[in-house]
């Protein structure tokens, strides 16, 4: 018996768990996890809602989806090789529905994907809207028509588009809007606002 008790003792003194003794370093076990697999960021995947685009709809009000908005790209100002526009989108439903966020934006033609890179501007950021039937709301567009690096000087600096595949903040499905506003330049690099009212 007291040759057990040493042992014990002993063990317990070792940090090791017998005779049913818990130690702090094993009071609490993390289960390895799988790694984590890199997400694609392809230029030419329109960009996807951020957490920070999410905001509460009230109740029973449904998201602005693609079915229940119509689009358009307006022009706004030019100037020393730039160009500014918004992107106005309008409650075609019969319904409210809500818009929070950014919209996803891939410039299309003919033949496909165009070159975009689409960079989201905090001015003005996200921020809850509800839009009655008819309502509208506009995200600033500003993009550079002077090509930049290996695109050439002469002709188009990249393939022009026709239309862009417009993802509403949170959905996954793209509304078709026509883009007659030319060539974007520096890649397809397009700054993109939240939407506001309009």
């Amino acid at each position: 018996m007291t040759r057990r008790l040493i042992a014990c003792g002993l063990l317990v003194l070792a940090s090791v768990t017998a005779c049913g003794t818990r130690t702090p370093d094993n009071a609490s076990q993390t289960l390895p996890t799988a790694p984590s697999t890199p997400s694609s960021t392809a230029s030419s995947a329109p960009a996807t809602p951020s957490s920070e685009d999410r905001g509460a709809a009230p109740a029973g009000v449904q998201r602005c989806g693609p079915d229940a908005l119509k689009g358009e790209i307006t022009p706004t100002d030019a100037g020393a090789g730039n160009r500014y526009g918004k992107f106005v989108v309008t409650n075609s439903g019969s319904a409210p529905c809500t818009l929070n966020g950014y919209s996803g934006f891939q410039l299309e033609n003919g033949s496909g994907a165009v070159p975009t890179k689409l960079e989201r501007k905090a001015d003005p950021g996200p921020a809850a809207l509800t839009l009655a039937p008819g309502g509208k709301a506009s995200a600033n567009l500003h993009w550079s028509v002077v090509p930049a690096g290996s695109e050439p000087v002469e002709g188009t600096c990249q393939p022009e588009p026709s239309k862009v595949a417009a993802i509403p903040p949170n959905e996954t499905v793209p509304l078709s809007v026509p883009w007659t506003l030319g060539p974007v330049c520096s890649g397809g690099r397009i700054e993109i606002s939240a939407f506001y009212a309009s």
